[in-house]
């Protein structure tokens, strides 16, 4: 089976599942889902159903859904699809980091394998989006940190920021704006305050988007 054998919404779907669990989190459920795609949980339950009998995921009632071997595979084709897209919009057409996803969703659907290969070459083959996160190599493995950690979770120390969750715009603005970008360097407190080097404060908010690798 090939990427563009499938519905838009089936790729969205098994996109979403692998990302829920990228960062080490719990598998998504179906009402996360519906959350996720501001509709009912029996269209998610329907959804989910059909492509369950495509061999895509797993799915059994008031359980996780979990992704075939694959399922998965033609998730990672979709993510590198999406964060190609997301680095060529930044870094060629001047996107701001917190605009680019939405386009990027658009766009990830209509491109074909060999844009995205030429896509790839033309960036010089990059291993992370604007935001951080992994792009799946040509091969589809995904190079995470093995030392990445939330920085909800961090000890006192100090850490060098590796990825920041897209999700919410306002808040990539805000962390732009205070230099908190894949690189930078954060300070945990051991009252649990995080400061950047240059003594900006980050939020509860701030903190649960962020992951980071400690350093010296």
């Amino acid at each position: 089976m090939e990427i563009d054998d499938i519905t838009p919404v089936a790729q969205d779907y098994i996109k979403a599942i692998w990302n829920a669990t990228e960062w080490g989190e719990p598998p998504i459920t179906t009402s996360e889902l519906a959350a996720r795609f501001e509709t009912s949980a029996p269209n998610v339950s329907e959804t989910v159903r059909r492509l369950a009998k495509q061999g895509l995921l797993t799915y059994r009632p008031y359980k996780p859904v979990e992704l075939t071997e694959e399922g998965r595979r033609l998730a990672l084709v979709m993510v590198r699809r999406h964060r190609l897209l997301e680095t060529f919009l930044v870094n060629t057409l001047g996107y701001t980091w917190d605009e680019v996803h939405e386009d990027a969703e658009l766009l990830e659907h209509a491109v074909t394998s060999r844009f995205i290969q030429r896509l790839d070459a033309h960036l010089g083959g990059p291993s992370a989006d604007p935001h951080g996160d992994p792009i799946p190599a040509p091969d589809l493995t995904v190079p995470h940190p093995d030392d990445a950690v939330l920085l909800t979770n961090a000890a006192p120390g100090g850490y060098e920021v590796v990825r920041i969750n897209d999700d919410d715009p306002l808040l990539l603005q805000w962390l732009h704006g205070a230099n908190v970008v894949p690189g930078a360097r954060v300070a945990i407190m051991p009252d649990g305050a995080a400061r950047t080097v240059a003594g900006t404060h980050l939020s509860e908010a701030a903190l649960a988007a962020i992951h980071a690798r400690p350093v010296a």
